[in-house]
Parts: C-alpha cells; sequence; structure tokens
C-alpha cells in the first residue's frame, strides 16, 4: 500500500531532522496548520523524498542555501542539525558554510558560521 504524500513526508522529516522538525511543526500547527501541513507534504513527502539524490547532498544543498540567504538562523540551525543526522561531518558543514562567503558574502557565511557553533555546542561537538 502506498503511502499519503503527509506520510511519506512526516516520515521523511522524522528521518532528517527528529524531534527539531517536530517543534516546528507544532509551533506553526497552533497558528496555521495548513502551513505545517504544507511544510511537510511539499518540502518532505515531494522533494527530499525523492530518489535522485541523497539525504546527505540535500542537506548540504539547503545549508548552503540558507546560508546564502542569510537571514534563516532558525530553519538553518534545524537543518545543521539534519545534516549531522544524516551523515554529513562537522567539517563539512563548516566547509558549505565557508564557500558561502564568495557566493553570498562574509556577513552571510559569518551569521551561517555561528549557528553552526552554537548547534555543534548544543550537540558537544564543540
Amino acid at each position: 500500500m502506498e503511502q499519503t504524500r503527509y506520510q511519506r513526508g512526516f516520515d521523511k522529516l522524522s528521518e532528517i531532522d527528529g524531534e527539531a522538525g517536530h517543534k516546528v511543526i507544532e509551533s506553526l500547527a497552533t497558528i496555521c496548520p495548513d502551513l505545517a501541513k504544507f511544510t511537510i507534504e511539499f518540502p518532505f513527502g515531494d522533494i527530499y523524498s525523492r530518489q535522485d539524490l541523497d539525504l546527505k547532498s540535500r542537506e548540504i544543498a539547503t545549508v548552503s542555501a540558507l546560508t546564502a540567504m542569510g537571514n534563516c538562523a532558525p530553519q538553518l540551525a534545524v537543518h545543521i542539525h539534519g545534516a549531522l543526522n544524516v551523515g554529513c561531518s562537522p567539517k563539512e558543514i563548516t566547509e558549505v558554510i565557508l564557500q558561502m562567503a564568495v557566493y553570498a558574502g562574509f556577513p552571510a557565511a559569518i551569521n551561517g558560521m555561528l549557528v553552526a557553533k552554537q548547534v555543534f555546542e548544543e550537540r558537544g561537538i564543540l
């Protein structure tokens, strides 16, 4: 039996982001349940569930994009946790963020690196 889009997305969210992802969904559900549902279904049910990239590659791309945007610290923290959860090393994460200095500028890279430092400290990596 095929999983629903929602269930597939919820399972993928749980695999990648664990409790941090669940907290984001819970916080959205109290103010806009539709946004919580769409967040599960589209990014995780449709995109992250595709087979052509592994989860490590997807999280590297996500950490890069969120770092480059420069104004997504809470989401970046969740996805740095996710990157670690799917097999990225702390060094790979810092290298990706460092590379964003070239394309997004030093302020974005510095802000991203400080988020990574906070996540690594929370996890006892630093």
